[in-house]
């Protein structure tokens, strides 16, 4: 096995590296021994395993397999999937999971997303140190004897979705979908074929080498050619997802961003509705506009820290029926907790094919502030730039700080901002809300200068 510095590929939530360089195929099969020990001591018998369009998945997913069947253990290879197909497959199946895919990230990268039974992370605190660990020390030879067998899951996969989610009653609407080259253009169709929906497909082409733009639809710059046809097309809405096409952007008839946390003040809306007085999760750079929202509707805001370990903890903690963060990850009690983006999507179309109103109209409800997005700043000490800003702060009157997840300032007037160090590079991260564009313009001005002074 070539010489492969684990620390630099084993993130927090997943497993990510430049292929080739940093992950081998047979550092895969290790991995794949070392997930199949890991869950078979806790039971498990048969690991779910799907990939996403790149040219280096199919081959890994493969390497993957022969460790986990090495170990004794079979394997249900569903093929080409969503990230959230593969959570579906874990779910309905009652079995791990492995997803391939290196999300948004350029061709050069792939990785591993990997969960429990009922699509449960396995993060770095739940089993990804411990896999880290088995193959570093030299996973033990298995009995070998495991068997590998197909299962197509996206019918079932799209027809699970559209089952919590009815769309045939709606008006027809005509949406724009920018798959960006990666797997909704393998999924959407699935999903919504049959529906009230004229698609207008852009970049449907399953290509991991990403001719077209990077699938990451959270870079402004890749939201462009949604923007220009949605406005070309007359269409209702466009829709973007990234490359493992579990996160959706909204765009409306104008060719304006729709900000995920608008989209989940109105899926906690839609889900309260069915489920009056529940909790409802939101990260703390969710705008201030979703716990007001979830109050307003009779539910239970509770505010976590950022990433999707968190989240699925606390939903599980307090028997949230939904949770979105402001990175456009969307999470429901009725798909094991998983994020889903094309559930998310469904829940957009659904709203606005209800109602007669524009999409601009209907989401005016829920965009209440304004919002600086996320500034990045390459200090050389975090802390430090951290503490000079709590410092200024923390001495005015009526100002509330809290440490939840890096540092959150409120101010009297009903501003914020969180300032927050990158876990891998040497940034700060910095988000600010308030009443409006010059509002926001002031608060940034000030953080910056002393994070950047």
């Amino acid at each position: 096995m070539p010489e492969v510095d684990l620390s630099q590929i084993v993130k927090a939530y997943d497993i990510r590296g430049v292929v080739g360089e940093q992950l081998h195929a047979s550092t895969v099969r290790e991995i794949g021994a070392a997930l199949a020990r890991l869950v078979g001591a806790e039971g498990a018998r048969t690991v779910a395993v799907g990939y996403d369009m790149r040219d280096s998945s199919p081959g890994l997913a493969e390497a993957f397999a022969e460790g986990v069947t090495g170990q004794g253990l079979d394997v249900v290879d569903i093929g080409l999937a969503s990230t959230d197909m593969l959570y579906f497959a874990a779910g309905t199946l009652d079995v791990p999971g492995a997803m391939f895919t290196a999300s948004h990230n350029p061709a050069e990268y792939n990785g591993i997303k990997l969960c429990r039974a009922g699509a449960t992370p396995i993060g770095q605190d739940t089993g990804l140190s411990a896999i880290r660990e088995a193959v570093e020390q030299g996973v033990p030879a298995g009995p070998g004897g495991g068997s590998v067998r197909r299962q197509a899951m996206v019918e079932g996969y799209a027809e699970y979705l559209r089952g919590l989610v009815d769309l045939t009653g709606i008006r027809p609407l005509k949406v724009v979908v920018d798959a960006g080259n990666g797997m909704g253009g393998f999924t959407v169709p699935e999903v919504l074929g049959g529906l009230p929906c004229d698609v207008v497909p852009l970049y449907f082409e399953l290509d991991g080498s990403f001719p077209n733009h990077e699938a990451n639809p959270l870079d402004p710059a890749n939201l462009v050619d949604l923007q220009k046809a949605v406005v070309a097309a007359g269409a209702d809405l466009g829709l973007a997802f990234d490359g493992d096409a579990d996160r959706c952007f909204v765009v409306d008839e104008r060719g304006e961003p729709v900000s995920p946390s608008a989209i989940t003040g109105l899926v906690a809306v839609r889900e309260l509705a069915k489920a009056p007085g529940a909790p409802i999760i939101h990260n703390l750079i969710t705008s201030q506009a979703v716990p007001e929202l979830v109050r307003e509707h009779g539910g239970q805001p509770v505010r976590t820290r950022v990433g999707h370990s968190f989240i699925k903890q606390t939903m599980a903690e307090t028997g949230a029926v939904f949770g979105g963060e402001h990175s456009a990850h969307y999470y429901f009690k009725d798909f094991w907790k998983a994020d889903s983006g094309m559930l998310a999507a469904l829940h957009v179309l659904a709203a606005l094919g209800e109602q007669a109103g524009p999409l601009s109209e209907l989401m005016g409800v829920y965009e209440r502030y304004s919002a600086s997005g996320e500034i990045n700043s390459t200090v050389a000490d975090q802390a430090d730039r951290v503490a000079a800003v709590k410092e200024v702060w923390g001495a005015r009157p009526g100002v509330t700080v809290d440490e939840l997840d890096g540092l959150t300032v409120f101010q009297p007037d009903g501003a914020w901002f969180n300032l927050r160090a990158s876990n891998t590079e040497p940034l700060l991260r910095l988000n600010v809300e308030a009443a409006d564009e010059a509002a926001v313009a002031a608060l940034r001005d000030e953080v910056l200068a002393i994070v950047r002074a």
